[in-house]
C-alpha cells in the first residue's frame, strides 16, 4: 500500500468543483490511501461533512479520485495522522490551497 504523502505539482493540477461550475487550480496536493481516506470521512464532524460534500458533490471516493481540499478537511486530515497513526502532518493546514488524490 503506498503512503500518505505530499505532492508539489511541477504544473498545475485543475479539479472541477460542481458547486461553483469551475475547475480549481492547485500545485500541491496530498495523495492518501483510499483507507485512509474513508476513516477520515467517518471520523468527520457532522458539519465539516457537509462542506466536505459542497466541495465535491457526487465524487466517488475511490482510488484516483482527485478532491477539493478545505480547511475542514486539512484540520480531518491532521487529527487522523496524528492520533491514528502517530504521523506528524506539516504544510497541510496552513491556510494555502490544496487538492486530495485518492490513492
Amino acid at each position: 500500500m503506498e503512503d500518505f504523502k505530499m505532492v508539489i505539482e511541477p504544473k498545475p493540477i485543475n479539479i472541477s468543483h460542481d458547486t461553483y461550475r469551475r475547475e480549481c487550480c492547485y500545485t500541491r496536493g496530498f495523495h492518501i490511501p483510499h483507507e485512509d481516506f474513508v476513516e477520515i470521512l467517518e471520523s468527520m464532524s457532522h458539519d465539516t461533512r457537509i462542506y466536505f460534500d459542497f466541495h465535491n458533490p457526487g465524487k466517488a471516493i475511490t482510488p484516483g479520485t482527485y478532491l477539493n481540499g478545505h480547511s475542514g478537511l486539512a484540520r480531518s486530515i491532521v487529527n487522523y495522522y496524528q492520533n491514528k497513526k502517530d504521523i506528524e502532518v506539516n504544510g497541510i493546514n496552513n491556510g494555502k490551497d490544496f487538492y486530495v488524490k485518492i490513492i
